[in-house]
């Protein structure tokens, strides 16, 4: 940090509208370029704000990164209840905050180098954004083990982290965009043959 940097950080900092229009002028950037790329310069000419204006309230790109990271997310969604573990995870990982939100995905792109390379930015990232989300889906499989669907046996840390896994490599690696169907399929066909005491039967009964 410059000297005027440093003097700039001495006074009241930014706060209130301002600091939601930096916020998401660094999303956009991040979103546009990447964490890597992306840099104090231009998230400021991007808010239309001086550099100084950014260190006043975030000293390094991680900060602010992850500020705006964790201010788009908002509160987590109600814990679903539909009754069963495949409604409830059904319910949970598609739409808002899960792996059908675009918004959220474009994030975690954007951001997915920096957790190998930027330890400031990981800890805070695994810690603040993830970590909520995780304990979410244990609370998913740690109920439908009360109900009984679940085998006492399996593995809660493992299982959790499956289906994002298997989606997210979908997108990045196969270049597959994630719909409710196709996270439904991997619910249906890996999650939950994994996991419950019976067989799942997902088959659609003829009327007739």
């Amino acid at each position: 940090m410059t000297p005027a940097e440093a003097a700039a950080a001495a006074r009241p900092r930014v706060e209130g509208e301002r600091e939601h229009e930096i916020l998401e002028a660094a999303l956009d950037v991040l979103a546009d370029v990447g964490y890597d790329r992306l840099t104090m310069d231009a998230v400021a000419s991007a808010a239309r704000a001086s550099k100084a204006t950014l260190y006043r309230r975030w000293e390094t790109k991680a900060s602010l990164v992850l500020e705006a990271v964790l201010a788009q997310k908002g509160p987590l969604p109600a814990l679903p209840d539909t009754g069963s573990l495949r409604g409830d995870l059904i319910a949970s990982h598609c739409g808002r905050g899960g792996l059908t939100d675009e918004r959220q995905i474009s994030i975690f792109s954007g951001v997915l180098t920096a957790l190998g390379r930027d330890a400031e930015f990981a800890d805070g990232f695994r810690s603040r954004f993830l970590g909520p989300k995780v304990e979410l889906t244990q609370q998913l499989f740690g109920r439908a083990r009360d109900r009984g669907e679940i085998r006492d046996d399996v593995d809660l840390d493992i299982v959790g982290s499956a289906l994002a896994g298997i989606v997210l490599h979908r997108e990045f690696v196969m270049g597959e965009v994630p719909t409710p169907e196709r996270i439904t399929a991997v619910i249906d066909q890996v999650i939950l043959p994994a996991v419950l005491r019976h067989s799942p039967d997902h088959t659609p009964k003829d009327p007739s």
